[in-house]
């Protein structure tokens, strides 16, 4: 069981696994926020859904799977530039590794990190972190229009999108090399998979957070 953890492969699983994990919850966090769309009243139940104490219980498990992650991204980038210089995410087919996006995952894995510092300050230390300490959170659909009526903000969070997109895509069908779907056929197959599986799901972001600000400042309703 150690050598999961220890050998080049297992970790490179292990990374893999918890990527793909990750995803699964950008996946459930972007239908969620989709309910804003329908109106700021059905964000705030699904909100209050969250609250649930069943759902409470997968914030450690989400932690956790995000500690994993990073750990491993340093440990395998160190691991790798040691061994091949600057060509720190070489793969199997090296012309699917020549974008600025898979030379640089672990740049954008900090940028993402940094995005996720900033969000938690916006959104959860207002409301699941306050309801934690015993005082009154405010509602979803308060954070919403507290969080993007400066277009600066707004501007922000689309940059960062734009960063967790580049860093999605590439992660998508690496993770799948990384455990074995590493022939020219397949490869091919999960970049587009990847590529309109991961654009829909931050349409999703982009659009709700478009519609934050447009509700703070009055342009719809």
């Amino acid at each position: 069981m150690a050598n999961i953890f220890t050998t080049s492969i297992g970790k490179k699983v292990i990374m893999s696994l918890s990527g793909l994990f990750l995803i699964l919850f950008l996946t459930l966090h972007a239908c969620l926020n989709a309910a804003y769309l329908w109106s700021p009243e059905a964000f705030n139940h699904v909100c209050e859904f969250m609250s649930l104490p069943v759902i409470k219980i997968m914030v450690p498990v989400l932690a956790f799977g995000f500690i994993i992650h990073i750990i491993y991204a340093f440990v395998l980038s160190l691991l790798e530039y040691k061994a091949r210089g600057k060509e720190r995410y070489a793969v199997a087919n090296k012309t699917k590794a020549d974008g600025w996006a898979s030379k640089n995952m672990l740049v954008l894995g900090i940028i993402v990190l940094l995005g996720i510092a900033l969000h938690l300050t916006h959104f959860w230390a207002k409301m699941q972190l306050q309801e934690f300490i015993g005082n009154e959170p405010i509602s979803g659909a308060d954070a919403m229009v507290m969080t993007f009526k400066p277009l600066w903000v707004l501007i922000v969070y689309l940059v960062w999108f734009f960063f967790i997109w580049l860093h999605l895509t590439h992660g998508f069908w690496s993770a799948f090399q990384s455990m074995g779907w590493n022939n020219n056929k397949w490869i091919k197959r999960l970049q587009w998979i990847g590529y309109i599986y991961c654009t829909a799901v931050i349409l999703i972001f982009v659009v709700v957070a478009i519609k934050g600000y447009c509700v703070a400042n009055g342009i719809c309703g």
